[in-house]
């Protein structure tokens, strides 16, 4: 008796394991490669109402662009990557990413013009963009800052900080002292660096994280900054009357992107997660909590809830973007260039 049993529930559970008993079954997963910033709000707005929707587990890889790029290329185990468009443009020159499939993503008809290919129909699209601009203490500066070309202003010798090269704004710095003098940087890289070098008086430090830049205002080592305006909350209260600034020239665009590992096995899963991340909602909560502007145009925000982002089809569409293909195509040569006038 005893043998026939032990036999029979042998069987049964032979058989569930067969069958795919729902309690044994493996969780499903999507593996998303992030920056790890706002880890609160992103948790209780992005991925746990994901997850509960979709019956998924949600494993976060966080770290910088290019290391966490570097790791998809080298091992995968990658679903989603997020980065920014500079670092997306290297990805997608690699054959890292796989194809869009554009109406997995319906949200998408809603996004801003701008945003919804800014690296072409096969790539991912941008889920939210920052602006590169400057921000100023207005209580220590007497002129007020109204263009990119007052960083060469000889009275703010020494009172500069501004991001390194291997930041996502730094290379737009070098086209930023091009235009200065009326040259292309691509073109003309001897007379864009010859201008970034007559700045370099003014500059106290080429810093490499926003928190770096707060330190430098609120101990008055500087007292403007080229900066992503994601940092502008931190320094205003540090510094209440800094001031940032809107530029004759305009604003860069810093588009966050979005885009699907080449060796992806969850492909639906993860068009299904892109589109979530550009949820009106979603935008809307982002924004909110995290200061992420939203590019979803049905998302609803009063004028206190942007204080500090992007907002509206008239702000974002007039950001500027440069050619990703040809400031890569250029970096090495611009990096030695750059470390020769501010050093590594």
């Amino acid at each position: 008796m005893k043998l026939a049993y032990l036999a029979s529930a042998l069987t049964i559970t032979s058989s569930l394991l067969a069958a795919g008993s729902p309690a044994l079954a493996q969780e499903k997963t999507l593996v998303v490669s992030e920056w790890g910033f706002s880890n609160e709000a992103l948790e209780e707005h992005l991925y746990k109402p994901f997850e509960e929707k979709h019956g998924v587990k949600i494993v976060r890889e966080t770290g910088n662009n290019p290391d966490r790029l570097n790791k998809l290329q080298i091992r995968g185990g990658v679903d989603v990557i997020f980065l920014t468009d500079a670092f997306s443009q290297v990805g997608l020159d690699a054959g890292a990413f796989a194809k869009i499939d554009r109406s997995k993503i319906p949200n998408l008809s809603d996004v801003y013009e701008i945003a919804r290919a800014p690296q072409g129909e096969d790539a991912g699209p941008a889920f939210t963009v920052g602006r590169y601009g400057i921000i100023y203490d207005a209580d220590a500066v007497k002129e007020p800052i109204t263009s990119w070309k007052d960083l060469w202003r000889s009275d703010l010798a020494g009172r500069i900080a501004i991001p390194g090269f291997n930041t996502s704004s730094g290379p737009l710095t070098v086209i930023i002292a091009g235009e200065r003098v009326g040259a292309d940087a691509f073109r003309d890289a001897d007379a864009a660096f010859a201008s970034l070098a007559e700045m370099k008086p003014n500059v106290v430090k080429t810093y490499t994280s926003g928190s770096e830049l707060v330190n430098l205002f609120s101990t008055g080592e500087v007292v403007v900054g080229a900066l992503q305006d994601f940092a502008i909350p931190a320094i205003q209260a540090a510094v209440p009357s800094a001031k940032w600034v809107p530029l004759e020239e305009g604003n860069w665009g810093i588009f966050s992107t979005a885009n699907i590992a080449a060796k992806s096995e969850n492909q639906d899963l993860a068009h299904a997660f892109i589109n979530w991340r550009l949820d009106p909602e979603v935008q809307r909560n982002l924004n909110i909590t995290t200061g992420d502007a939203a590019i979803n145009a049905k998302t609803e925000l009063n004028a206190e809830e942007v204080k500090y982002a992007a907002h509206g089809a008239e702000q974002i569409g007039a950001l500027r973007k440069p050619d990703y293909q040809a400031l890569n195509a250029a970096k090495a040569d611009w990096e030695r260039r750059w470390n020769e006038i501010f050093g590594n």
